[in-house]
């Protein structure tokens, strides 16, 4: 295959570096779930045997129809290559630094650590749920924070029955911690 497919800036490779330095504190590991790194691990396998493959035999089939100048196909495959290359490079690293955490160690503990699945109530009476996951797996609207979140550093090392305080933007907080779970050993 010819590098010109492939080839990437210097400056795609130093925007990455600093995303990552950006999103793991540094000196920490990049915890994250077994469920998380099997769905990382998921789509890298995807993108590697499916995508890409497809798109170098769509950039082929272009190439071979001449001026490749206004060949938006041809244009388009490289690009969407490129883009294809970096996230696979990306996923390889959050692999090689990931340490996989299996939060069912903790089942039945109702202190809070990585993993742990929290009940909350607010000083106004709201109550929430949120689960305590790694930077790659955080999903706000489904609950889910990173474990290098404010919040989650708050609530970690706290117990069931605990009140504690969070500051926000917005001053003090003071929350009530209702419930702690885990997964079960073997519910992943």
């Amino acid at each position: 295959m010819n590098k010109a497919f492939v080839k990437e800036s210097d400056n795609d490779d130093d925007e990455e570096a600093a995303a990552l330095a950006l999103a793991i504190p540094a000196g920490a590991k990049n915890y994250i779930t077994p469920a998380g790194y099997q769905r990382i691990k998921d789509e890298l396998l995807q993108l590697i045997d499916v995508d890409r493959p497809e798109v170098v035999r769509i950039v082929h089939w272009a190439a071979s129809n001449g001026d490749r100048s206004e060949n938006g196909d041809y244009i388009y495959g490289k690009r969407r290559l490129r883009e294809i290359d970096r996230r696979i490079r990306f996923l390889t690293k959050r692999m090689d630094l990931a340490a996989i955490v299996d939060p069912s160690v903790h089942h039945g503990n109702d202190q809070v650590f990585f993993g742990a699945t929290v009940t909350y109530r607010t000083s106004d009476g709201e109550t929430h749920t949120i689960t305590i996951v790694g930077i790659d797996e955080f999903d706000p609207l489904n609950g889910k924070i990173s474990w290098v979140s404010p919040m989650a550093r708050t609530i970690t090392k706290a117990r069931e029955g605990d009140v504690i305080t969070l500051n926000t933007p917005l001053g003090e907080q003071e929350l009530e911690l209702l419930e702690v779970t885990y997964p079960a050993p073997g519910e992943g």
